[in-house]
């Protein structure tokens, strides 16, 4: 990565000079080729005086034909410094006629191509050293990248542009070498070999392991010890299973600790429920105030987990709230989920100004006029004092008492604050639902939907809440029936009522996932089914038989400059690493030897790495954790069969499968169990199974 960097920087000493004073050009309305997408991102720029384009095969064509220089700026509809560019440099017509005079400009959605965003932000972070959103980068006509970063001011933009312009025209052999390197490079980023050597997975040191990992816990707050601070709910679920099976106290207190912060956090919606995406701050306070629907899809789940290990109120009330929230907000009428919240929204002030967080916050005036003589006790609860002040006289509501430590200084009963509570939060999200709400991306995307599928059906394991089982199930037909071709294939986004763009990785790897998951409440066996269709479509169009991974794009989609494998877990877990697990349970299920060869085949290939960067392998970890311990395929079978389940599900076991029917069905794990009028529990291990019981809790009590 230093070689790259060093190329960069000597050629950004090529650009750098300062740019000639442009004649400043009059506004002018314009409405360019983005108005006829559907992502609310691009229709975000389509009045901009930029010439914008999408990405499609007809402009990269044209770049070809016109040996023009390519602009590809790539963001999403949240994203605050996203806006903060375009506000002051994508509407202002001095620039627009800088880009537009010499270069094609593209608009990438990095949500709806997740495929064009992986490719670029490798080829910043080469370059650069880090990366992020905005991503902007400049390539040659057949799209290799030659210069890049993320925000930039507007002169240093025009400037950059200019001087890249002046170089291809006057030296671009030098480009072209630059980009040939970089291509390289860019491919080696995500290479991985088949792994042969023979490895003892359940005697791995994934003790040692988590001993280095913890030398980042933060002991006061949670998380790890620097800001911004992502919630990480991947890496909470292995370290939450982790203690748990191996009675690790000092594990499971920072679990515990990183979720009660977070949830007394300002990154949690205390009025409004769901999450934000991150923390600015070390302290959980002060967040980037955008809401993604993946992050309360996981957060979702990780608290229903937590909740069947501590019992803790706290986080049913989150969990509860959440839900709310994402029935309210961003759930439509067919039952699919919208992608996200902008973190900005206009300000009281009018005039179409937007102001991060201004959705959110509240002043000390407000408050005191809103709850009267309640202010005294809000104002302890949710700290409006120094604790909790952000800027301009704004609040942000954070806890850092217990209800236990207010009902003692205040001299009430729990009942008397819970009421409380609940009359505080419909006060003030009356209150600032008048005010302009933040702008909402309307897309649908399979993979988030699938998480989010997933974190209802944890939900209702843990509080059998049928309204989360129905939540669930209407999405899961929307999948099936909206976003599932007849092809076999999945499409990956969904908008104003048409399905587009052929589906990746993760749009396959989550939608089984979810079914799996689905199942395991309902015994309804077309989940089970569906998923292992989809299993074996990306077996077709998605798996490398040489290096036993799967590829994150289809061998049915258009080539780009790398076929990328996503294996690195991060704020969602990798394709990977989830499609792993999927097939292990397939397994199991279907007694698919290929299904578990191929899981522990990947999870060997990954194995070199994780030592080095345990927190970008945890889903990987969990994975391995199965082969650590027993995992117990559960079987029941009768006309009872769903209350037992239920009652199972409502336990913390997560080594372990559900199959079951209320009748006779033929299957590797149900067939010759079916009883008339009697309902058994099977406690199986690798097809070993225990004695058949009837009661749930004789079931618990054979699983170690």
């Amino acid at each position: 990565m230093r070689y790259f960097i060093l190329l960069f920087l000597l050629l950004t000493l090529l650009i750098s000079c300062n740019s000639s004073k442009k004649e400043i050009l009059e506004t002018h309305q314009y409405i360019n080729e983005l108005i006829n997408e559907t992502s609310p991102y691009l229709r975000q720029h389509a009045h901009n005086p930029v010439n914008w384009k999408a990405w499609n095969e007809k402009t990269l064509q044209q770049a070809k034909d016109e040996g023009k220089l390519m602009i590809i700026s790539i963001g999403y509809a949240a994203c605050h410094w996203c806006h903060v560019m375009e506000k002051e440099s994508f509407e202002d017509s001095t620039v627009a006629a800088v880009m537009n005079k010499s270069f094609i400009s593209i608009k990438v959605d990095r949500e709806e191509r997740p495929d064009v965003d992986q490719i670029y932000i490798n080829a910043v972070q080469l370059m650069t050293g880090g990366a992020g959103w905005p991503l902007n980068v400049i390539t040659l006509p057949d799209g290799r990248p030659i210069w890049g970063g993320t925000y930039f001011a507007k002169g240093k933009w025009i400037n950059s542009l200019e001087r890249m312009q002046e170089l291809y025209v006057k030296d671009p052999q030098k480009l072209i070498d630059f980009a040939t390197r970089l291509e390289e490079g860019i491919k080696s980023m995500d290479l991985i070999t088949l792994n042969t050597n023979e490895i003892d997975f359940s005697n791995y040191p994934t003790s040692a392991l988590i001993k280095k990992w913890q030398r980042t816990f933060s002991n006061t707050f949670g998380g790890i010890k620097r800001s911004p601070k992502f919630m990480m709910p991947n890496n909470l679920e292995f370290l939450l299973r982790y203690a748990v099976q191996n009675e690790d106290e000092k594990v499971l207190n920072h679990v515990i600790l990183t979720l009660d912060k977070i949830a007394y956090g300002g990154v949690y919606d205390q009025i409004g429920g769901g999450f934000s995406r991150y923390s600015t701050d070390v302290r959980w306070h002060i967040p980037h105030f955008e809401k993604m629907l993946y992050d309360n899809a996981q957060l979702v789940s990780l608290y229903s987990h937590a909740y069947l290990v501590t019992q803790k109120p706290l986080y049913k009330d989150v969990v509860t709230e959440t839900l709310e929230y994402i029935s309210r907000e961003m759930t439509n009428d067919q039952g699919s989920f919208y992608s996200s919240l902008d973190a900005d929204s206009e300000t009281t002030k009018g005039g179409g100004e937007l102001e991060e967080g201004a959705y959110y916050v509240y002043t000390k005036k407000e408050l005191k006029t809103l709850l009267n003589d309640d202010f005294n006790l809000f104002a302890s609860y949710y700290n409006v004092n120094n604790f909790g002040k952000w800027e301009k006289d704004n609040y942000v509501l954070v806890r850092e008492k217990t209800d236990a430590e207010i009902i003692e200084k205040f001299s009430i009963t729990l009942k008397e604050l819970q009421q409380k509570k609940k009359n505080w939060k419909q006060q003030l999200l009356d209150f600032r639902n008048k005010r302009p709400k933040p702008r909402l991306d309307d897309k649908t995307l399979t993979s988030w939907n699938a998480l989010m599928l997933k974190g209802y059906v944890d939900a209702y394991k843990t509080f059998q809440n049928k309204e989360y089982l129905d939540a669930a199930l209407k999405n899961a037909h929307f999948i099936a029936q909206t976003q599932w071709q007849e092809n076999g294939a999945l499409f990956h986004n969904y908008k104003d009522g048409k399905s587009t763009i052929n589906g990746y990785l993760e749009d396959y790897a989550t939608v089984i996932d979810a079914y799996i998951a689905l199942y395991e409440v309902t015994l309804d066996k077309q989940w089970i089914n569906n998923a292992k269709k989809l299993a074996d479509y990306t077996f077709t169009h998605f798996f490398d038989e040489e290096k036993s991974m799967f590829y994150f794009t289809s061998d049915e989609d258009l080539k780009l400059i790398a076929r990328s494998l996503e294996y690195r877990d991060n704020v969602i877990p990798a394709s990977n690493s989830i499609m792993a697990k999927n097939l292990y349970k397939l397994s199991h299920h279907f007694d698919e030897n290929k299904f578990a060869e191929t899981a522990k085949q990947m999870l060997k290939n990954v194995e070199p790495e994780m030592d080095s960067y345990p927190s970008g392998f945890s889903n990987w970890l969990d994975l391995l954790s199965n082969y650590q311990t027993k995992f117990y395929e559960i079987v029941v079978v009768g006309d009872n069969a769903l209350e037992i389940v239920s009652e199972i599900n409502q336990n913390y076991i997560p080594n372990k499968l559900i199959a079951g029917s209320t009748t006779a069905i033929k299957s590797p794990l149900l067939e010759g169990r079916y009883l008339e009028g009697e309902t058994y529990i099977y406690v199986c291990v690798n097809n070993a199974c225990k004695l058949p019981v009837k009661e749930t809790h004789k079931a618990l009590e054979l699983i170690d």
